[in-house]
């Protein structure tokens, strides 16, 4: 048992490491569920990639990490109230806004780090992120970050939750809409932040959504899908630093693989997922009892029955495909 207990006992940067994946599992977990539900995915990887423009400007002030992350923090924000500002007064749909700051602050934040003499390699960590070199102030920051974002959230859950599946109801029933859209985007934007500090630019979004939508697939009730996403995120992390230390990967990207392969097997075991859409044995054989059909067919609906039993969720789409080719033979 001494190699599960070695890297987080004997290397102090991994006890950080798993603390600021703990940290970003639990913010990711408050507003990833939203994000998955109304569909904001592009929101979220453009307020991530817009922190580039307020790290860039950190940057080149020459600050240290808080001033980064703060700097992250205040084009994260300005990039979601731009977002709707464009779209509840500028009448612009919500894609072409996201578009619009997105392109804008990602431009800027490159043109403002290629002035400096080590573009490469500031480029690569503030993209790619560097959680392994966390430190005791970066964690003190995340932390306050997401327990800002957890405070309103879960104060202001019932509305965010009305809001968020009936907007036009709730807005007759007095629940201020617009309000609780700027505050939803704000929450995800400092979300995005509090990821970025753990993986970087590019894989913050990835953090922020497929926790949550391997939740959004083994549960419907929001509360749980937000604790779920939460210890999706934080296996994620273990399994990712483990992989990490063992195999000598980068911890960023292996967090993230990992994520994504639970999301995977959700989608495959989920009853949400491929299982319910997968045709049983029983259901073909019955089905082709009560139709007359020719032999070769009924044969094959049979055979092809066994053949997605046995191979379960994993050939799922074939089954699909080869379900439709025999019914219209």
């Amino acid at each position: 048992m001494g190699w599960l207990i070695d890297p987080f006992w004997d290397f102090e940067f991994m006890q950080r490491a798993l603390l600021a994946g703990i940290i970003v599992s639990v913010a990711a977990g408050m507003v990833g569920a939203f994000v998955v539900l109304r569909g904001l995915a592009f929101l979220g990887d453009a307020v991530a990639h817009t922190q580039l423009a307020g790290a860039a400007v950190a940057l080149v002030l020459g600050g240290g990490a808080v001033l980064i992350t703060l700097g992250a923090g205040v084009a994260a924000v300005l990039t979601a109230l731009g977002v709707a500002v464009l779209t509840l007064r500028g009448r612009l749909r919500e894609d072409t806004a996201i578009g619009i700051m997105f392109a804008g602050f990602f431009a800027l934040g490159i043109l403002l780090i290629s002035r400096q003499q080590t573009f490469g390699t500031d480029l690569s960590s503030l993209l790619v992120g560097h959680i392994l070199g966390a430190s005791w102030t970066d964690l003190i920051v995340m932390a306050t970050l997401t327990l800002v974002v957890a405070l309103v959230v879960l104060t202001f859950l019932p509305e965010l939750r009305f809001a968020s599946y009936d907007p036009e109801v709730a807005s007759v029933s007095g629940v201020p809409v617009n309000v609780m859209q700027i505050g939803l985007l704000v929450m995800i934007a400092l979300a995005t932040v509090v990821a970025f500090r753990l993986v970087g630019v590019i894989l913050a979004v990835a953090m922020l959504v497929t926790p949550a939508a391997a939740a959004a697939l083994l549960t419907r009730r929001l509360s749980t899908m937000m604790l779920t996403g939460t210890l999706v995120g934080i296996v994620s992390t273990v399994v990712g630093l483990y992989s990490s230390f063992y195999l000598d990967l980068a911890a960023g990207p292996s967090i993230i693989l990992t994520a994504v392969i639970l999301m995977g097997l959700s989608f495959m075991l989920s009853p949400r997922g491929l299982r319910d859409t997968l045709p049983s044995i029983s259901a073909l054989s019955d089905d082709a009892i009560e139709q007359p059909q020719s032999s070769w067919r009924r044969t094959a609906r049979v055979c092809w029955g066994a053949c997605c039993l046995i191979g379960d969720v994993c050939w799922g789409a074939c089954c699909r495909v080869g379900a439709r080719i025999v019914s219209r033979g």
